[in-house]
């Protein structure tokens, strides 16, 4: 899909000048289908809201899905009448098809590894043998539309049993299938009903996993307050599953996790009330009589276990420290008072992983990667020499691991595999992707703009060499702004095709992330969650004003909380860009937390009910409710999943439908709605592939490109 868009682009003005004229719409306006307006009335704090569009969160009904069907067929006939989407498709399918193995690991006897030959939808888990590697698990087999998807996969402790998830449509709700890893045969019956949840093995008698109640009728009335974690014995059914933590009002979560120590003396209890902060339990095991203690009580700060030698204990905590250390505490009485600092806070926020005995430090810094390694007696060893700027993803592996492997990836590097011997600190290529893309053809700068409060923000902007700043490069601007995740350096295939041609690509780092920490994650939240949209318009208007780019040639684009980032700055700054790309956004503030998993969002967003003055700010930028009749709005293209069971679809219907109804000038305003799709985790190669070309199809078409150059012509 990029690689169309960056096509156009090739000549000296990029996109060649003679081709586009952003002021010319690319079709005729569009005739939408007709959506029911209903009197629905909320009144908060005694201010009273209409919610016209309101039934079209019953997402099962009948009279929604024929909705549905009908603005599907606007849409798809409008991408269809895009004279160069084939040929973006043809280029993404070229490129995209390359060898994609992952790095080897070991359980039991064996050693797995992943592979996917260049298009198929899912990768095929194999295991090396002397006279030939065998397929040990191949999750495009479990459909043959590739809609059940492989939803995670753990081994038993001596590597003998295996448990995997599938996730069906899209859904997060999951099932549990244990098999005998060594003759590859389904052992049990199927586990049902799983949700946000991981399988941490007990020796090879079972495991633990978490849920919810499934809901009865429509998902948007499951009950979300209530996570619970299990123990599930193998031999046994799921009805006989032991309750370990949750179902009394004294342990009511919506997150809840259970995790066994690598030498099974300790079960560790992690208990969330949102996507921020934990509580933290700990038993232990070799007593089965002994009382769960408590580490940390409250939901503050985060913290969790990263390894045990015996009863020592060695946790990751931001507790005390927003940018996160390492301490030590003896499993006889964790409580905080007993924490020993081993590796203490820096001024770059900490993520660690163990392996081979050591400890890797991951530093952000400034959001490129900085590894260290100690010793468990928090003794430097020596810093990672890394393969350059970007961000290196790896290094645990289990203590009596000989070989770590890590890759290393940035916005215009494939990601190779490094195999890293810890002992000598010695770093060899493992495998590199044999890509038709050379990086040495790319650029990437990192920037620094002030945001409308005078904060310094990061921006990585990348693009093809010898680029020329005239105001006429298409861009492409992507953010995410909150749940404190980092965006770092990575590489796409898509963003590749784009770059290629002589598109642009520019991601800052706004607030409500986590690259610098808990304060920059919380300057993003709740009554300051304008700061995310000031600092995405303010990336904006420095793309622009140092003639990157123009408003004519920019896109904004963005996913789930970068949906609602998109539909913010959009309905704020309409006039900022050329094409607005929501995609399965939380776009309703006022009741995204009464659908499904959205409570629990309440720590970045706070809710309409907390009280008065939190409902008005949340109404001052909630994208569906501040579209306003007569506005010039850009051409956008929302995108959602029909049975997408985390950010629900009514947020993408209701946006869509405001939109169609006030939009003034001709720039259209189309929803593509994939069915039997959820939020996007296990989606098809094959559908990420027509995803791509439709989006950047409908990027450049709007902003005035009706051909491609004849290097993807045919």
């Amino acid at each position: 899909m990029q690689r169309l868009l960056l096509a156009l682009l090739v000549f000296s003005c990029a996109f060649s000048c003679q081709n586009a004229d952003p002021e010319t719409a690319a079709q005729a306006p569009l005739t939408y289908p007709e959506t029911k307006v209903v009197d629905t009335v909320t009144t908060y704090f005694g201010t009273e809201v209409a919610d016209p569009y309101r039934w079209l969160e019953d997402d099962r009904s009948a009279e929604t899905g024929e909705w549905v069907k009908n603005q599907n067929e606007v849409t798809f006939g409008y991408l269809e009448e895009i004279p160069f989407r084939a040929a973006l498709k043809e280029r993404l399918e070229k490129l995209w098809n390359y060898e994609k193995i992952s790095a080897p690991f070991t359980e039991g006897d064996y050693t797995y590894y992943s592979k996917n030959d260049g298009l198929q939808n899912q990768s095929v888990y194999y295991r090396v043998q002397e006279d030939g590697d065998e397929v040990f698990l191949d999750p495009n087999k479990f459909s043959e539309d590739g809609t059940i998807s492989l939803g995670g996969m753990s081994f038993s402790k001596s590597g003998k049993i295996a448990a995997y998830a599938i996730s069906e449509g899209g859904s997060d709700w999951r099932k549990i299938i244990v098999m005998d890893a060594e003759t590859m045969t389904i052992m049990e019956d199927t586990l049902v009903d799983i949700k946000f949840s991981g399988m941490s093995w007990k020796g090879d008698e079972g495991f633990y996993y978490s849920s919810y109640d499934k809901p009865k009728g429509s998902e948007l009335s499951a009950k979300t307050d209530q996570h619970k974690a299990y123990f599930h014995k193998l031999g046994t059914p799921q009805g006989s599953d032991e309750l370990i933590f949750g179902g009394t009002a004294a342990e009511k979560h919506r997150y809840v996790g259970a995790s066994v120590t690598e030498d099974d003396r300790y079960l560790l209890i992690s208990a969330s009330v949102s996507t921020s902060g934990n509580k933290l339990f700990l038993k232990d095991l070799a007593d089965p009589g002994s009382p769960m203690k408590t580490i940390v009580d409250h939901t503050d700060s985060d913290t969790g276990l990263l390894d045990n030698e015996g009863s020592e204990l060695f946790m990751v905590t931001n507790l005390g420290a927003p940018n996160k250390k390492i301490i030590t505490v003896d499993a006889s009485d964790p409580s905080p008072e007993n924490w020993v600092d081993l590796i203490p806070e820096r001024e770059y926020v900490l993520s660690p992983r163990t392996g081979s005995g050591y400890i890797f430090a991951h530093y952000m810094v400034d959001a490129i990667s900085e590894v260290k390694q100690y010793d468990y007696a928090g003794k430097l060893v020596r810093e990672i020499d890394l393969p350059g700027i970007g961000t290196a993803r790896g290094f645990g592996g289990k203590a009596d691991a000989e070989t770590l492997y890590y890759s290393f990836t940035n916005y215009k590097t494939p990601g190779p595999i490094y195999a890293f011997d810890a002992k000598s600190g010695t770093s060899e290529l493992y495998r590199k992707p044999a890509i038709d893309f050379d990086p040495d053809n790319f650029e990437s700068e990192q920037v620094f703009f002030t945001s409308k409060d005078g904060t310094k923000v990061p921006m990585i902007i990348t693009y093809k060499k010898g680029m020329e700043r005239n105001g006429k490069n298409p861009t492409i601007l992507y953010g995410y702004g909150g749940f404190n995740i980092s965006l770092t350096p990575s590489f796409s295939i898509t963003n590749a095709v784009w770059m290629e041609q002589g598109g642009i690509y520019a991601v800052p780092n706004l607030r409500g992330g986590g690259e610098y920490g808990k304060a920059w994650h919380d300057a993003g939240t709740q009554l300051k969650k304008q700061n995310v949209f000031d600092d995405f318009i303010g990336a904006a208007e420095y793309l622009i004003s140092e003639n990157y780019t123009s408003s004519d040639f920019l896109a904004v684009r963005g996913g789930s909380n970068g949906g609602l980032l998109v539909g913010a700055t959009m309905t704020q700054r309409p006039d900022l860009m050329k094409v607005a790309l929501p995609a399965v956004g939380v776009l309703d503030m006022l009741r995204y937390h009464t659908f499904t998993a959205g409570a629990g969002w309440s720590y970045d967003y706070g809710t309409a009910e907390d009280n008065k003055e939190m409902f008005d700010y949340l109404k001052g930028y909630s994208p569906v409710h501040n579209v306003r009749p007569g506005t010039k709005y850009p051409a956008t293209m929302v995108t959602t999943g029909d049975h997408d069971d985390r950010v629900v679809p009514a947020h993408s219907f209701k946006f869509a439908a405001e939109l169609q109804a006030k939009q003034a000038g001709d720039n259209p305003v189309i929803i593509r709605i994939e069915t039997d799709a959820g939020h996007g985790a296990g989606t098809p190669v094959s559908k990420r592939i027509e995803q791509a070309a439709d989006m950047y199809g409908f990027i450049l078409y709007n902003m005035g490109f009706t051909e491609l150059p004849e290097k993807l012509k045919g």
